[in-house]
């Protein structure tokens, strides 16, 4: 039975690992007291500010220190997200997956808040703003579960999620973050389809897509605005998606068909 124990772990451990680590850096900031905690967040943060001092290794770091809520409240979803993509793919794509998300949507914003900075269309003071924390690593990874989602449920997660994407953005009253966690999501996605073929889907991993589910758009939706706002585009755009792939496959049916007729019959 311990073995049995230790085998499951085992498929996790880059979750589980990146879990522990981010249970100790929260918890060695809380014994330090605030402001040694607002002096590591500052320098942490992947702000244009640290960026723009070539202070790279911010990209890494900023992953392990958080600003949000409790840890003990988040992280369940957090592990659900990286263990189920874990489970799923193993731990290198996993890791693959949280990367392209955390870095690429950072860099992308980073560039975007600069060049918004020299056309005079943003305030100096968001090279300041200060910006860690794992969501936008988290946001790749359930970007890149999409290839991992059953074919007939795929157009309609996929749908669902580039609207709820859309939304947050559009609601967030010109946040930065959001924006990054859209372009996460995307990030996810182009990466998850060069992973190939998951493993199979059991009752467990199901249980954990839904608490992955949950977490990632309270992620993205945490204030009333934007989860009506989000909650409305979503269920749109996943019957617009779900209706878009029908029809195709419609049309790839009847092409079949077509194809398979005898000649002259």
């Amino acid at each position: 039975m311990v073995f049995a124990l230790f085998s499951r772990l085992d498929r996790v451990r880059v979750t589980l690992g990146y879990s522990a680590a981010l249970l100790a850096v929260a918890a060695t900031l809380l014994a330090l007291g605030p402001h040694v905690r607002d002096q590591v967040i500052w320098r942490a943060s992947t702000n244009l500010h640290n960026l723009g001092h070539g202070r790279f290794g911010t990209l890494i770091g900023s992953a392990f220190v958080t600003e949000q809520g409790p840890i003990y409240v988040w992280l369940p979803g957090l592990f659900a997200i990286l263990g189920l993509a874990e489970l799923l793919w193993r731990s290198r794509r996993m890791v693959v997956a949280f990367v392209v998300g955390h870095v690429g949507a950072t860099l992308l914003v980073a560039a975007g808040l600069a060049a918004a900075l020299g056309a005079g269309l943003a305030s100096w003071s968001v090279a300041n703003v200060t910006d860690v924390g794992m969501s936008y690593g988290a946001v790749g990874v359930l970007g890149a579960l999409t290839a991992a989602i059953p074919q007939r449920w795929r157009a309609a997660w996929t749908g669902w999620w580039l609207a709820v994407a859309f939304g947050s953005a559009i609601s967030s009253g010109g946040d930065f973050t959001n924006v990054g966690h859209g372009v996460a999501l995307v990030l996810g996605m182009v990466v998850g389809t060069r992973f190939g073929h998951p493993a199979h889907w059991t009752t467990a991993r199901y249980a954990l897509l839904a608490v992955a589910m949950a977490f990632g758009y309270l992620i993205m939706a945490n204030t009333g605005l934007s989860i009506l706002t989000t909650a409305t585009l979503g269920v749109l755009g996943a019957l617009a998606a779900a209706r878009v792939a029908r029809r195709r496959a419609v049309r790839r049916a009847l092409a079949g068909a077509a194809t398979a007729q005898p000649a002259g019959s």
